[in-house]
């Protein structure tokens, strides 16, 4: 009672005080804000492209809401009458027209296009390489798995609202994209056709398409967007952020700066450099100049056209599927509809196995080795070789799809066949990934021996030296405490076998697990024990054989 007596009789001295004490007083603010600035986050630079996506995307909000302003997403015909002199009185959609018109006639205009545009690239890649970096370190382990899923959902609303800004401009390259996706949807069995009429407002290319995607664009997938950002948000508040091992760094602890006020000035800092980085780019280099391609047209196709890196996978995907292999034909007639799977299965099979193993790996991990504890300690990614292979053979399955869409200038630029491009492509789609594995997994191993050496023996100074007795060894210099508890301090887990159930027997889905666990971790390298660091030091780091072993979950912790 005294407290609250005591905070309504507080009078701030300057008018911005009692304008702050009175928001408060209203709304509990500052216990929220004093509880966020006292959050602790850790240091590195590999947590910055998180902050990059989430700043791209501010940039996106403020490009895009200049934009919107000024275009017409209207498909109705007109006769462009604006600056640009090659296409006056040319015939065009009132979209691709004020396209034109914010290019050339607003001030500013382009610039604001060109930004808008380099920071949805940006965006979408931030967030890529922010996936990759979670997955390769373990990040999305207990408690953090649905995180992990709020992420995904992410990556696929980025892809989604840069298609469908790729495509509002109405121009020759952004409607041969609409021609692929119309398709995709006419090859989908049944309902395929009355899903294009009705998304494009009658046969293709329609009526209503621009107007459809422009609603997705601007309002539908942005609100959705900030709806995940604002969960991503919340539940790394909730969970605690990651960190790298060190020294004082535990399961219990974070090591770090607090919001208010490092991090708060820190990254208002890098937003501006972001943003300055943008504006850099969208200053200096055109991108989509639309007016170079002309009004779409069903009737051309413009040679060369690329789709936008991010969604060059689904073409390239297309245009490595055959239409028959010998005899065996992909498309047929069924009670007269037309099941044409030389479409269908290369736009949505790779997409959707990509996708549902990014959602469900960490519960396939978690069932593998049986771990259902918390983890809030990131993994090198040598140390988990073959979560590392895994992710190495996704990238490799999506790189080649990604090349394949450019299969035609790579014929044309280093002049051999396209027929030989497409064969080598198809080879390496299934060959690729398998090599990626094997080697990215025999890497990580053969970089765990090198720092179990390391830790044992000391870092190599290349100083050459007698002995008395006439041998030559090289000296070694023995590592800081801090280098040595990086090198030796992570978590191995053994093979777990398949484990009988109540009754004794064991089901085929354990046995599954087995094998799985086998493939996992049957090459482990141990990490080193303190026995035998104890034994290296007292005997001027001599050969030490590998140890056994040591129990799942065991960790070693320096000397």
């Amino acid at each position: 009672m005294s407290t609250a007596s005591t905070s309504e009789n507080y009078v701030p001295k300057t008018s911005v005080g009692r304008i702050a004490n009175f928001v408060d007083s209203r709304t509990g603010g500052s216990a929220m804000v004093k509880e966020l600035g006292r959050k602790i986050f850790p240091d590195h630079w590999s947590f910055m492209f998180g902050e990059v996506a989430l700043y791209s995307f501010i940039v996106l909000l403020l490009s895009g809401t200049f934009l919107t302003f000024f275009f017409d997403p209207s498909m109705a015909e007109t006769h462009y009458d604006g600056s640009y002199v090659p296409l006056k009185g040319v015939e065009m959609s009132v979209a691709y027209s004020s396209t034109l018109d914010i290019s050339f006639d607003i001030r500013g205009g382009l610039f604001m296009r060109q930004v808008h545009h380099w920071a949805a690239l940006l965006f979408i890649a931030a967030m890529s390489v922010h996936m990759l970096r979670v997955f390769f370190t373990g990040a999305f382990r207990r408690p953090r798995e649905l995180n992990w899923v709020v992420g995904g959902v992410l990556l696929i609303l980025g892809l989604a609202a840069g298609f469908t800004g790729y495509s509002l401009p109405d121009d020759l390259l952004s409607g041969n994209g609409l021609r692929i996706i119309d398709g995709v949807i006419k090859s989908i069995p049944l309902v395929g056709t009355y899903i294009s009429f009705f998304l494009f407002g009658g046969e293709f290319p329609g009526t209503d398409i621009v107007g459809r995607l422009y609603v997705l664009h601007i309002l539908l997938v942005p609100a959705a967007i900030l709806l995940m950002i604002a969960i991503h948000m919340f539940m790394l508040i909730v969970h605690k952020h990651t960190q790298y091992p060190g020294p004082g760094r535990t399961e219990t602890n974070v090591v770090g700066y607090p919001v208010g006020p490092v991090y708060a000035a820190k990254a208002g800092g890098f937003f501006f450099i972001v943003f300055g980085v943008i504006a850099l780019i969208a200053a200096a280099f055109t991108i989509n100049p639309i007016w170079n391609y002309g009004p779409y047209d069903p009737s051309p196709v413009s040679a060369g056209t690329q789709p936008d890196w991010y969604i060059g996978f689904v073409d390239g995907a297309l245009r490595l599927m055959p239409g028959v292999i010998g005899t065996f034909p992909f498309e047929y007639v069924i009670f007269g509809h037309t099941l044409s799977l030389n479409v269908l299965v290369p736009a949505l099979i790779p997409a959707g196995i990509l996708f549902a193993l990014l959602f469900a790996w960490p519960w396939i991990e978690r069932w593998v080795t049986r771990d259902d504890r918390e983890h809030h300690l990131l993994d090198r990614p040598r140390n988990a070789p073959t979560r590392t292979g895994v992710g190495v053979a996704g990238f490799i399955w999506y790189s080649v799809m990604w090349a394949a869409a450019s299969s035609d200038l790579i014929a044309t630029h280093f002049h051999v066949s396209l027929n030989d491009v497409t064969y080598w492509l198809r080879a390496l789609f299934f060959l690729g990934p398998i090599v990626g594995y094997i080697v990215a997994k025999r890497v990580c191993l053969a970089l765990q021996r090198k720092d179990r050496e390391i830790a044992l023996h000391g870092r190599e100074t290349g100083r050459i030296v007698r002995l008395p007795h006439g041998e030559f060894i090289e000296v070694h210099e023995p590592l800081d405490d801090y280098k040595q508890y990086r090198l030796v301090n992570f978590e191995s887990p053994e093979v777990l076998p398949a484990q009988p159930d109540a009754n004794g027997r064991i089901s085929r889905t354990e046995k599954l697990r087995g094998r799985l666990s086998r493939m996992f971790f049957e090459d482990r390298v141990a990490p080193v024990s303190p026995a035998e660091l104890e034994a290296a030091h007292a005997h001027g780091h001599p050969a030490v054989e590998e140890a056994p072993a040591e129990p799942a979950g065991a960790r070693s912790v320096g000397h």
